[in-house]
């Protein structure tokens, strides 16, 4: 009778603790995806190369006035060579220059350079679009 009683105990013990461990994970997956950073991508005018989207929620003001941004380019075509892109860019828009402070591929290689030259356009369709609609907010 006590034997029944003890293993009746230990079953029930570890019960319960599979449900709180069980509540516990599943709480911190529901809280991770409660504040998981939700993008407001926006994009400029397609060029015959792909298309470029900015992320509105992550535009910030750096210290020299210059604004940081979450970009991403999208390919017309994808092969293993071409993917889609994300750049954390710094935009100067008194100088419509650029640099890519880390780039970002979907297979999860990062480069980050925060001393990155600023760079001309140089004509690039989809990238004055961004730095257009990125200076035009401030």
């Amino acid at each position: 009778m006590i034997q029944s009683k003890k293993n009746f105990l230990s079953i029930l013990a570890l019960n319960i603790l599979s449900f709180v461990l069980s509540f516990i994970f599943y709480f911190c997956i529901s809280i991770k995806q409660l504040y998981a950073l939700s993008h407001d991508w926006v994009g400029v005018p397609i060029s015959e190369y792909g298309e470029q989207l900015w992320d509105r929620k992550s535009l910030k003001r750096n210290k020299d006035g210059s604004v940081r941004i979450l970009s991403k380019f999208i390919p017309k075509t994808k092969s293993e060579i071409t993917q889609d892109i994300l750049y954390t860019m710094d935009i100067n828009c008194f100088e419509k220059s650029f640099r890519d402070v880390d780039v970002f591929t979907d297979e999860g290689n990062s480069r980050l350079n925060n001393l990155a030259d600023w760079q001309d356009p140089n004509g690039d369709k989809l990238i004055l679009g961004v730095i257009g609609q990125v200076c035009s907010i401030d």
